[in-house]
């Protein structure tokens, strides 16, 4: 697969001059736009693969970018922005972005993002996670039309809610999911019960999934924010 087109949407000359040198070094292909306007003119006219997306732009607010963005498209949009409260991270993963990184950042960290994100559009282009049979991701192996799962040959014992929870973590793989979007989509609907609920029910299935201090996370918690399942190897 080719390195990905990103589209960087920075009106900051010196961070956008970081983001792009980045991405030069490591062949990255990419646009650039200043605000919000150009960056849906370049969004709608060069398809890109990837949207890095600030914020804080002159003309709009980059939330805005974000649901106008996804009214055409589910292109990967990476959220990077001075804003660090966490309803405004859950405000951004709600209203479509994928991932969310804060201001200052290195520039490690945002080629890791990147690779994620790459592996996701790998596996899409090879067969949608939605709409394949089995997922495997290390040792966890998911039957979707059998409605089972096992973890290194041996059928894991799962609650209807737990394998459910499994499945939308799967087929989401590498996103931040928020817990509005888990719970209206487990239980229909987001009151505080059902996040108290969530918290538990994902807590079992974690148990159930790491077994041992040697096994790996498959499973990350964004703290008042979401869970996202992690590739493993």
């Amino acid at each position: 697969m080719n390195k990905p087109l990103i589209l960087i949407v920075e009106d900051d000359t010196s961070i956008k001059n970081l983001i792009t040198t980045t991405l030069k070094a490591h062949d990255y292909r990419y646009l650039t736009a200043g605000n919000g306007g150009d960056a849906i003119l370049e969004a709608s006219s060069h398809n890109p693969d990837i949207v890095l997306l600030d914020l804080g732009l002159p003309d709009m607010d980059g939330i805005e970018v974000i649901k106008k963005i996804r009214t055409w498209t589910s292109m990967p949009i990476i959220v990077i922005s001075a804003r660090s409260e966490d309803t405004d991270k859950i405000d951004a993963l709600d209203a479509g972005a994928d991932d969310y990184l804060t201001k200052p950042f290195s520039v490690e960290e945002l080629l890791a993002r990147l690779r994620v994100i790459q592996r996701r559009l790998i596996m899409m282009q090879n067969g949608s996670l939605a709409e394949a049979s089995v997922f495997t991701n290390g040792k966890l192996h998911i039957d979707y039309a059998a409605g089972c799962a096992f973890l290194g040959g041996q059928e894991l014992h799962l609650t209807p809610i737990e394998y459910k929870l499994l499945c939308l973590l799967s087929k989401n793989m590498g996103k931040v999911l928020t817990h509005t979007f888990i719970t209206q989509n487990i239980w229909g609907s987001s009151w505080d019960n059902d996040v108290a609920s969530l918290r538990v029910f994902m807590a079992t299935l974690r148990k159930k999934l790491e077994q041992g201090e040697d096994s790996p996370q498959y499973i990350q918690t964004h703290i008042g924010i979401g869970y996202r399942m992690l590739k493993v190897k």
